[in-house]
């Protein structure tokens, strides 16, 4: 990443078509989100490996008031496995990316940690 570059990384929910001239999309759900066809979902790829853990999924369960410790609780895993985030990485570096996930909250999401994650990993 060139010195000084802050790679533009943006978040949608994946049911939203994608826009003209969006930039790639990259699912990073756990799991395939459910009555959207790939097609549909105009993905640059699936980061799967990203994703929280199910466990910690499950444990969240989208619930507003679990947000905080949810956000602490993922970072660590993230930070523990660094290589599940490399390929978002790489895409940042190429250009905008846009990060889609499936939950209906707009603001208590995987998404907004991960890009959270992938903005200081960027300046690390």
């Amino acid at each position: 990443m060139k010195a000084g570059h802050r790679p533009a990384i943006t978040i949608r929910r994946v049911y939203e078509p994608p826009a003209p001239g969006e930039p790639p999309r990259w699912l990073v759900d756990r799991i395939w989100p459910r009555g959207l066809t790939k097609a549909a979902a105009g993905l640059a790829g699936w980061a799967k490996e990203a994703a929280p853990s199910t466990a910690l999924r499950q444990w969240f369960g989208h619930e507003p008031q679990r947000f905080a410790e949810f956000r602490r609780r993922y970072i660590a895993e993230l930070r523990a496995r660094p290589e599940a985030t490399d390929v978002l990485v790489a895409a940042a570096h190429v250009g905008p990316i846009t990060l889609v996930y499936a939950a209906h909250d707009e603001t208590h999401n995987n998404a907004a940690v991960l890009r959270e994650y992938l903005m200081g990993r960027a300046h690390a």
